[in-house]
């Protein structure tokens, strides 16, 4: 547990533990209200509500149990790189959902630009940007967006999640020497368990703020948004749905529909709507 002391060692008081657990009873990203105790080591008092959180289904012998990744992110950082590997803008656009459905801000970067021309990068982005999400081109090789990208973790607790191979680790050591070294020995050694395991871990920046890595995010299903809700989550499909003619529209087929015909007037990215069907109807 970091305190203003320092790093105090806890336990979550007995009181704490009665009653039926319905998910983890703390998680980090915490906040919490300890007592030192006499060998330097500390209790858990209480734990203050949560303000947002990300977390999963875990199966159990007897139903299942929230397993909570990270609570209280100020942000979600999504890396995902315009080549080498290539992108995966749909796995991008399920991300996005977990982070609308859960009311945390999302960052995007869009890592080594080095390898591909601004244009064709700006292709595969921009328009995330468009529809009013922050976003981030970076390269470490050259420089480009780190200071920005650090200014933008400074003083915020921070989730990290992005394919492997996009580069998570290169900014993070560009941005703090030896900070995504020690983050990816960590995943590499939580991550050779069984696939259900989740371990995050916070880790301090310089001047301000932490970092975590979200091994469990990758993995992690749209398990309460059901598929008539999804429109929702897409921020520049939700203001239109209103204008469809039929207040069960699926935005596939319909007549009159307001989705569809912005995605004909070119206000809709296509990779966009393509995602929401794949998503809408299980597709993906």
């Amino acid at each position: 547990m970091q305190t203003d002391d320092g790093i105090v060692v806890c336990k979550l008081r007995g009181r704490l533990k009665q009653g039926s657990k319905e998910g983890d009873l703390a998680a980090i990203g915490d906040r919490v209200l300890v007592s030192l105790v006499e060998d330097g080591q500390g209790l858990i008092d209480t734990i203050q509500p949560r303000k947002r959180m990300i977390s999963r289904l875990a199966p159990l012998p007897r139903g299942e149990y929230e397993q909570i990744i990270i609570a209280n992110p100020d942000q979600i950082v999504f890396v995902f790189s315009c080549a080498e590997p290539a992108p995966r803008t749909r796995m991008l656009d399920r991300f996005l959902i977990i982070a609308e459905e859960r009311s945390i801000p999302a960052l995007i970067i869009a890592n080594k630009t080095d390898l591909v021309t601004m244009e064709y990068a700006r292709e595969l982005f921009d328009h995330y940007a468009d529809i009013g999400y922050s976003l981030i081109y970076s390269s470490v090789p050259i420089g480009k967006g780190i200071a920005q990208l650090k200014e933008e973790l400074i003083g915020k607790i921070s989730a990290l999640a992005g394919p492997s191979g996009a580069g998570k680790s290169s900014l993070l050591n560009a941005i703090q020497p030896g900070l995504g070294l020690t983050i990816q020995k960590v995943s590499q050694t939580t991550g050779k368990g069984k696939h259900t395991t989740v371990a995050s871990e916070l880790f301090p920046l310089e001047g301000g703020g932490y970092v975590a890595d979200t091994p469990g995010l990758k993995a992690l299903a749209l398990w309460d948004i059901e598929p008539e809700e999804l429109d929702g989550y897409f921020p520049e499909i939700r203001p239109l749905v209103a204008q469809c003619q039929f207040s069960d529209c699926t935005h596939s087929h319909e007549p009159s529909c307001a989705v569809i015909e912005a995605v004909e007037n070119g206000e809709i990215h296509p990779q966009r709507y393509d995602s929401y069907l794949r998503l809408r109807f299980g597709e993906e």
